[in-house]
């Protein structure tokens, strides 16, 4: 399971202006400081404008900005807009193989699995916000080891 390359650039322009403080960036200077070119950093930011987490103004003064404040931006949402859940309850539907239906789609110990990991990474990304994530590694590093479970975690520093 990887994240998808809309996840991880919408993560990063939603960071980008939220280090901005409010000053409206314009497409061209967030794709350059982020290494997409301006039509993918358009497609993103059109994406996070529909899903509410940023908004864009016309003009001298204008520019992408967020929405509202970074700590009421949750990551859960804004993965759910960029592209999705890991594990959807339809995910049997579209992985049968060759059948009509999924051999296993009555006891099926992978459907269980997929499922723990979702609520996992949904336990995860519902408490962190862009707050958070506008914090330093070291920061950040801190704030996983609070969540359950993860005191075991070997953090890469």
């Amino acid at each position: 399971m990887k994240l998808t390359a809309n996840e991880e650039y919408g993560i990063r322009c939603l960071v980008r202006l939220g280090y901005a403080l409010g000053q409206g960036l314009t497409i061209p200077e967030i794709s350059t400081a982020e290494g997409v070119s301006p039509a993918y950093a358009a497609k993103i930011l059109r994406v996070l404008r529909k899903g509410g987490f940023v908004k864009a103004a016309r003009g001298k003064e204008g520019g992408y900005t967020l929405a509202r404040p970074a700590e009421a931006i949750v990551i859960g949402d804004v993965i759910d807009a960029l592209g999705g859940r890991l594990f959807e309850s339809d995910f049997c539907d579209s992985h049968s193989g060759q059948a009509a239906i999924c051999t296993r789609s009555v006891d099926c110990s992978v459907r269980s699995l997929w499922r723990a990991v979702q609520v996992a990474v949904d336990q995860v990304l519902s408490k962190a916000t862009l707050r958070d994530l506008l914090q330093n590694e070291e920061e950040m590093n801190s704030w996983v080891r609070t969540i359950p479970g993860a005191n075991g975690l070997r953090l890469i520093q």
